[in-house]
């Protein structure tokens, strides 16, 4: 135990969480810089057949990224802690030089190098999270880290366009750079990570313990809530499909709108996103009933449903105007993503006295959801719509976010009427909430 990790151990609990959660989302962030700067570019000299070549990219990366969360699934749920240091910065040194196989390589070969990039980046969440999981300021932590979603995805494109447009960085050497100017800091930040202590035995009184999961484990569990886990993970793969086109066509919807991006475009509507996120996600804390505070999760996700749903109706309508709409759909969009990535299944697993973690559960989503991803973009491109990058968003807007609505509701009815105490053997269940 070093130095950093007494000295936390004597603070008072709120420095101990904004601790954390500042490493946690600082270390995150820079994770970022290794994966979204590629998206503030178009590409659109690079000849591609049938389809758009920046579309080849996103979808390599993200295939590689659907594939590390669906190995994730056994990995992020039996990882040690003392593998989680070493772990986070051998990942993300490989997706480097997998961009700088992406600057060199010839064309045809590229979206490959961002297939690459994508695996071991898939591990990144599950590992930092595991950090500050299990504890009775998750949500606190949680939603600091989670704010980086926001946050860091429109400072990276920022970064990006700077390298382009100030540097003069080609477009295919600028994602290398983009992650070099991180990768210091992020050693740093890892190291501060790995000093925050391990939750304490009132953390553990309150959420549970948080351990490995074997096989044994793992299915007995998806069997206790398969269909709660069903509506949940259906809405999911929709909200993160939408958040995804939202999040790496950025740069094609400001252009189709008319106002094509600027470097500092991107930060001007994620960061007031980020902050209202944050206080929403954040305010979860006050709720010490775990089987309330997971009921007005969804209620959260719902509400973000919403906000996406009325704001694009607004939009269309003319009511508000472009920088609103997306600033709007942002906000609705990652207040529904967030809650399931740090909230939902912390107070799951607290509500029904799991002894587990959440990086499994929630790499079982988000392996579904990327997949959902993938589906939506081989949609615009192969479907014959050939519809533009406005029209096409809004379209899957009110598409998605409406089933979405339902599901959650669905998801809602059924852990409302599951009883805490369980009716069949999940091992290592330690008390009902």
């Amino acid at each position: 135990m070093n130095k950093l990790t007494l000295w936390l151990q004597k603070q008072p609990q709120w420095f101990l969480a904004l601790y954390a959660g500042l490493a946690a989302f600082a270390t995150y962030s820079c994770m970022f810089a290794f994966r979204k700067p590629f998206t503030a570019a178009d590409f659109a000299t690079v000849d591609s057949i049938k389809v758009n070549y920046k579309v080849w990219l996103v979808a390599a990366q993200v295939l590689g990224y659907m594939f590390s969360k669906f190995y994730g699934i056994r990995v992020i749920a039996e990882m040690k802690s003392m593998s989680r240091m070493r772990s986070i910065i051998l990942l993300i040194a490989t997706a480097w030089l997998a961009l700088l196989l992406f600057a060199i390589a010839p064309v045809y070969l590229k979206p490959v190098c961002m297939f690459i990039n994508g695996f071991p980046l898939g591990m990144i969440w599950g590992l930092v999270f595991s950090y500050v999981e299990g504890r009775r300021t998750t949500e606190m932590m949680g939603s600091i880290l989670a704010s980086s979603f926001v946050f860091a995805s429109g400072f990276a494109k920022t970064i990006g366009k700077w390298l382009m447009n100030d540097m003069h960085v080609s477009q295919f050497w600028m994602p290398f750079f983009a992650g070099g100017i991180f990768l210091i800091p992020m050693l740093l930040f890892v190291q501060m990570l790995n000093a925050i202590p391990l939750p304490t035995a009132a953390d553990i009184a309150s959420r549970t313990v948080r351990q490995p999961m074997n096989r044994d484990e793992r299915k007995a569990f998806v069997q206790q809530f398969l269909p709660g886990l069903f509506f949940l993970v259906l809405a999911y793969i929709l909200i993160t499909a939408l958040r995804d086109l939202r999040d790496n066509f950025m740069n094609e919807i400001w252009a189709g709108l008319g106002q094509p991006a600027n470097a500092a475009t991107f930060t001007q509507t994620e960061l007031p996103a980020t902050l209202i996120v944050l206080a929403a996600t954040a305010s979860l804390i006050i709720v010490k009933r775990n089987r309330l505070a997971f009921m007005l999760t969804h209620g959260m996700v719902l509400a973000g449903l919403l906000i996406t749903l009325i704001s694009t109706w607004a939009f269309t309508t003319q009511h508000i105007s472009p920088y609103w709409w997306l600033l709007l759909t942002g906000v609705g969009l990652y207040i529904s993503y967030i809650p399931v990535n740090c909230i939902f299944f912390e107070r799951m697993l607290a509500t029904y006295g799991i002894a587990a973690n959440v990086g499994f559960v929630m790499y079982i989503a988000d392996a579904f959801g990327y997949l959902g991803t993938l589906s939506a973009l081989f949609l615009k491109e192969f479907s014959g719509l050939r519809l533009p990058w406005v029209s096409f968003y809004i379209q899957t807007l009110f598409v998605c976010a409406t089933i979405s609505l339902i599901l959650i509701g669905l998801s809602a009815i059924y852990f409302n009427q599951k009883r805490s105490t369980l009716t069949v053997n999940v091992p290592n269940i330690l008390a009902t909430a």
